[in-house]
């Protein structure tokens, strides 16, 4: 049997090379290292949706604000009197960014 040997120092020049930087995990979002947008892209959709559809509806269709009527206009429901479904949808949100910022 013949044993190779492998300088440390490639393997880590190797991985800075690679599209997705860290490898995959399914506990932190893919981290983008300005390469391969478009691989990076794909993952980040799909660990949203891991996570949860909501998460990646909130990318696509914007925050969810709760709005009522009152008097002929459309106003935003102060934050006291959102529903729980309302809640949970408007978090979908902070979740998102929050994990946008951590890739």
């Amino acid at each position: 049997m013949k044993v190779i040997q492998v300088d440390p120092k490639i393997v880590f020049k190797m991985a800075d090379t690679l599209p997705f930087g860290e490898g995959a995990s399914i506990n932190r979002p893919p981290l983008f290292c300005g390469l391969n947008y478009q691989f990076w892209k794909v993952r980040m959709k799909i660990f949203m949706e891991s996570l949860d559809k909501g998460i990646w509806d909130a990318i696509e269709n914007g925050p969810f604000v709760p709005k009522f009527e009152k008097y002929g206009s459309v106003i935003e429901k102060p934050w006291s009197q959102w529903t729980d479904s309302e809640s949970k949808k408007a978090k979908f949100d902070c979740i998102a960014k929050n994990i946008i910022t951590s890739a």
